[in-house]
């Protein structure tokens, strides 16, 4: 009994031995096996993208980098015809797809597809190269294409900075320059909304905006005087005028410019501008004198001192003494203005006087555009916060000129007519001007109320009917 018992204990274990052997030699050639899928795999896709991978929608495994760059960048001429427009304001740019090269990135999107299941993490790696994957298609444009095309479109809407210039001699400013802020276009913005329409491309209109651009150096960093900005400005038109009268205009506006008037100081218009006549450079031209338009040294001075007076109005400076003219001159409404917003002036007696009654320099800046006939005179200074109330002028009592008037003149040849004076209606003008100052602190609140009236009157004119008056040469 004792010997079976034995014999039964000793088959499990060879047999058990002899499975073991088995498992072990089963498992290694599955393993090498597998070693060899996997070495003839490899090989397989030695250079080329794995099974499995879509960019697009587009099955791209078994090809090579190249293959995939190359068939994508073949997709790109559905793209060249889509036009992208830009917009600024009322200015208006368009570019088409094809200049913009834009369309598939396919050498990005070659080495994305070749890249899957080749990361460093093995376990990753494996599953990747058998698993299905899907990448989304990228795009690109030519980023220095898009910079040359908004730097071309730059050129018509930027605004550079200007920068302050100021040169005093001789009692005067002789260059004056004011800073001003300029503007340009937002690039990184514009890149960025332009960017949205590439991500499939797309046609649209993207929208410009623009950035400050700061002066390097400012107006009141380049003087002691005071003069920081603009306080207020005048214009006038002479559309019709004479070459001689143009001339006059020209050469007086530029006497004044850059002409300093200090703080508290009455401006008198005739002694700033010196005599008129023709020893200091001025030519004959029509002027108002004794009742009669005549010809005389200096005509259109008049032009220049209306321009002034309508620079000291916009400034709110005080108004210590103008006269109007006799009668209405065409010149002075034109461009809408009205009636009465002109001053006369004729040395000795007549002159057009303003105080600056500012806090600092007030410097006169003139320019006389002849291509335009227009004439601007620029006050510059230092604001004191004054608001200015330049009411329209009314008209009324109008009367019509006169009958024409016909002079015989025997220096004239026969039948040759020549006019010397011109027809204006006759009427009666006003206008309020009214300028505040608004309290700078409490205490001159509570002492005057919140504002301070720094001139409150009305300006009257009173314009005579005035008759055209023709010279003829002896009758037939």
């Amino acid at each position: 009994m004792a010997v079976k018992s034995k014999f039964k204990l000793k088959m499990p274990k060879a047999w058990l031995r002899h499975f073991l052997f088995f498992l072990i030699g089963a498992s290694l050639g599955l393993f090498l096996l597998i070693l060899t899928f996997l070495a003839v795999f490899e090989l397989s896709y030695k250079n080329k993208v794995y099974p499995g991978v879509r960019v697009a929608g587009i099955l791209v495994g078994g090809k090579t980098i190249s293959e995939v760059q190359n068939y994508f960048e073949a997709q790109n001429k559905e793209f060249n015809k889509i036009s992208f427009t830009f917009v600024f304001e009322e200015k208006i740019s368009t570019i088409s797809g094809e200049q913009l090269k834009i369309g598939y990135d396919g050498k990005l999107l070659g080495d994305q597809a070749y890249l899957i299941g080749r990361s460093g993490n093995v376990a990753s790696a494996l599953y990747q190269k058998f698993a299905k994957t899907a990448l989304s298609p990228s795009f690109k444009f030519g980023a220095k294409e898009f910079d040359n095309f908004l730097g071309e479109f730059a050129k018509k809407i930027d605004i550079p900075a200007q920068e302050a210039l100021f040169k005093f001699g001789d009692g005067r400013v002789t260059a004056f320059k004011p800073s001003s802020p300029g503007q340009t276009i937002d690039r990184e913005k514009a890149k960025q909304d332009f960017s949205r329409l590439v991500s499939p491309p797309t046609p649209g209109i993207i929208s410009l905006s623009m950035i400050p651009v700061e002066p390097k150096v400012k107006t009141e960093q380049v003087n002691s005087l005071g003069i920081r900005e603009l306080l207020g400005k005048g214009k006038s038109f002479f559309r019709g005028s004479i070459s001689a009268r143009i001339h006059n205009i020209s050469l007086a506006s530029s006497r004044l410019n850059g002409l300093l008037i200090a703080p508290g100081e009455v401006f008198s218009f005739n002694k700033a501008l010196g005599e008129v006549s023709a020893t200091t450079g001025y030519k004959q031209a029509y002027v108002i004198k004794e009742k009669k338009t005549i010809l005389d040294d200096g005509g259109g001075v008049c032009q220049v001192s209306t321009t002034f007076f309508r620079a000291g109005l916009s400034a709110g400076l005080a108004i210590e003494e103008r006269q109007a003219h006799a009668y209405r001159v065409a010149y002075y409404e034109q461009g809408g203005f009205g009636p009465g917003l002109d001053a006369t002036v004729y040395a000795p007696r007549v002159d057009l006087k303003i105080k600056n009654d500012t806090p600092a320099y007030i410097l006169v800046q003139t320019t006389v555009d002849t291509n335009n006939s227009t004439l601007v005179f620029d006050l510059y200074g230092t604001s004191d916060g004054r608001i200015v109330t330049l009411a329209k002028p009314r008209v009324w009592d109008q009367v019509p000129p006169p009958p024409d008037l016909y002079q015989d003149d025997p220096n004239l040849p026969k039948g040759q007519v020549k006019q010397i004076d011109f027809a204006a209606w006759g009427a009666k003008t006003a206008f309020d001007y009214k300028v505040i100052r608004p309290a700078r602190n409490a205490s001159q609140s509570e002492a005057g109320g919140n504002e301070e009236v720094l001139q409150n009157r009305t300006f009257n004119s009173n314009f005579q009917p005035w008759q055209a008056i023709y010279l003829r040469g002896p009758k037939e």
